[in-house]
């Protein structure tokens, strides 16, 4: 019985916390602020041993092992709780400052916050107090029946509260709200589609336009934030000769350009999809930060998202004349909340940890030796330039497939460097070079294909792309971390 009162004066705890976080209007519940933390605490690479097993659904792991934790801990609490219970008392308490240092650690901190943790830790008391301490001097039939009854009583309440946050919660309402906010917006990007030539149209080839839906989203965020373009400034400071604050109708006035980009995360392995292919529109950075001077000495932009996350990017890829964005539109309209919106940067050739802040409201201008943005204090690269790398996408890895005539087909990329060719070998023979289809810059992707006269047996087929430097990507092999994967990606298959 311990143990079950214990489970549930947990949950009930998290319910009233949920309740209070929707009638208080909170930015984080206590739950989800704990979650955030988990995912900033956790060293770089058991975050990405852990994004390769699950992948994107690291988040939803990140608030179920809270919540299997609080379980587990109020189920201790629950059997110390007659024998023991000025521990079990501290173990709550314990709970409750944790959570209630998670929400002041949070861009989001309030008293409010605070509150809701304090009352969730009274309430898993008063749960185990009623359900533990009202039958100990009644005989045992009269206080199991008792316990029963209260038990049941409880956790109907429970599932009332829990049902009923999620009725009154208004995060609901403000997402809903900024949606509508972002449907009536008009902004001026117009292509949409796949310029003439750049679309192999292999069957099961990775599409060269990736769709807003299926764009790959890898950030550190629970709960996206929501803000309104009316509401949105972006504060430019530090090392310039003029500080200025940048509204969204100042970006509209600067008018948008549209800029074909690939963009990677450096968690990409090697065959991996962590990657997409779309039109950005936005308003150029090397103008904004020629406009407000940047002073001599300063290699570094730092840029803050709304919810604390920090990058540092090199300046000399924000000044190069590359088509680096503050982007405001994706695959023409404007950003989807996830991606985002209103404003985030997109920078070609670097990974997403140094370049692609979402949802940026900050800019400091300054030097990498002053700082150390958020991943590079768990151990990445300082700088993050993306690799050359290709990908087999026809046939998969272990397909069977006819014996006679197959096409082998992927895309590679060079981001802001360009791909000159591709090569693929099967069972370690000579490399075969490509057919590459048409690409509109050198920072996107590229499709490629290979016809290949398959024999019978099992085969082994390999992928290598060369930039236009004329260098090749290396075979040797190595993790995403500290800077991003290399080697050859491979496919066995079976032909017969």
């Amino acid at each position: 019985m311990t143990t079950a009162a214990g489970v549930l004066a947990a949950l009930a705890g998290i319910a009233a916390s949920e309740a209070l976080a929707a009638v208080l209007d909170l930015r984080e519940s206590p739950v989800l602020s704990v979650g955030q933390s988990v995912i900033e605490l956790t060293p770089g690479p058991i975050a990405e041993a852990i994004i390769g097993v699950v992948g994107t659904a690291d988040k939803p792991l990140a608030i179920a092992s809270v919540i299997v934790a609080i379980l587990l801990l109020g189920a201790l609490a629950g059997r110390w709780w007659v024998a023991r219970r000025v521990a079990a008392c501290a173990l709550v308490g314990v709970l409750v400052v944790l959570a209630a240092a998670s929400i002041l650690s949070r861009p989001y901190a309030s008293a409010p916050g605070v509150f809701a943790c304090v009352a969730a830790g009274v309430v898993v008391m008063g749960v185990l107090e009623l359900l533990l301490s009202a039958g100990e001097r009644k005989p045992a039939d009269l206080a199991r029946r008792g316990f029963l009854r209260t038990f049941g009583i409880i956790a109907v309440a429970t599932a009332v509260v829990g049902v009923g946050s999620q009725a009154l919660a208004t995060r609901r309402r403000r997402r809903q709200e900024i949606e509508d906010v972002r449907a009536s917006l008009t902004l001026p990007s117009r292509r949409v589609s796949a310029p003439a030539g750049t679309d192999l149209q292999v069957a099961g080839q990775e599409p060269w336009l990736t769709s807003n839906r299926d764009f790959y989203r890898i950030d550190t965020t629970l709960s996206p934030p929501l803000i309104d373009p009316a509401d949105w400034t972006l504060r430019i400071h530090g090392m310039v000769d003029r500080e200025i604050t940048l509204t969204y109708q100042d970006l509209l006035d600067r008018g948008l350009t549209d800029a074909w980009i690939t963009i990677c995360c450096v968690s990409n392995t090697v065959g991996g999809d962590l990657i997409g292919n779309t039109v950005w529109g936005g308003v150029p950075i090397k103008g904004i930060l020629e406009e407000v001077g940047i002073q001599s000495g300063a290699d570094a932009l730092l840029s803050t998202s709304e919810d604390g996350w920090t990058c540092g990017t090199p300046l000399a890829a924000l000044t190069d004349g590359r088509d680096a964005l503050l982007a405001l539109t994706m695959n023409g309209e404007p950003l989807p909340v996830p991606h985002g919106f209103p404003v985030r940067q997109v920078v070609p050739g670097l990974y997403g940890y140094v370049s692609a802040t979402k949802w940026v409201t900050d800019w400091e201008v300054t030097r990498f030796a002053d700082f150390q943005a958020y991943w590079t204090q768990r151990g990445w690269g300082e700088r993050g330039p993306i690799k050359t790398q290709s990908r087999i996408d026809v046939p998969r890895n272990s397909d069977s497939v006819d014996v006679g005539d197959v096409t082998i087909a992927g895309v590679a990329w060079a981001q802001h460097t360009g791909i000159e060719k591709v090569e693929v070998r099967v069972d370690e023979g000579e490399w075969r070079e490509a057919t590459i289809a048409e690409s509109p810059s050198v920072d996107t992707w590229v499709q490629w294909k290979i016809d290949w006269s398959a024999q019978k047996g099992d085969h082994v087929i390999q992928v290598r792309a060369t930039d236009r430097t004329g260098e090749t990507q290396t075979a040797e092999r190595a993790d995403v971390l500290p800077d991003g994967a290399t080697g050859y990606h491979g496919i066995q298959v079976s032909a017969g």
